[in-house]
């Protein structure tokens, strides 16, 4: 059975660079958002070159999908709540997103490691 998850702009790098504690998700169904779009293609832009960054951004456009104001509201709560963190609103988003879709949240960022339903990977 295929494990479905949202993958963080973090985990989106991870993947792409190949980092082999990604590996075994590199089968998974990815389910995203524009802003982790953005994210990944801006830093790849910036790091690399635009070939790079526009490969990038064609492989992973198909697996995203929408939120609504529902999820809006929960991600700026969950910001709030955790002000001290500096979490960005792109992850916030992505966080209620997955836990709407019931899906695990696959980050590498510190910030989310004991939050429930995160796949924490270095």
């Amino acid at each position: 059975m295929i494990e479905i998850f949202f993958f963080d702009s973090y985990a989106l790098f991870e993947i792409f660079g190949a980092n082999k504690n990604y590996e075994k998700y590199t089968n998974a169904n990815i389910v995203v958002t524009k802003l982790n779009l953005f994210e990944l293609y801006y830093g790849l832009l910036k790091d690399s070159d635009e070939k790079i960054a526009l490969t990038a951004l064609e492989k992973y456009s198909e697996f995203v999908v929408d939120f609504d104001k529902d999820v809006i509201e929960h991600a700026a709560k969950l910001k709030l709540i955790y002000k001290k963190w500096n979490l960005s609103m792109t992850d916030c988003i992505g966080y209620i997103l997955a836990k709407k879709l019931g899906i695990k949240f696959l980050t590498g960022d510190i910030q989310f490691r004991d939050l429930p339903n995160v796949e924490f990977v270095k």
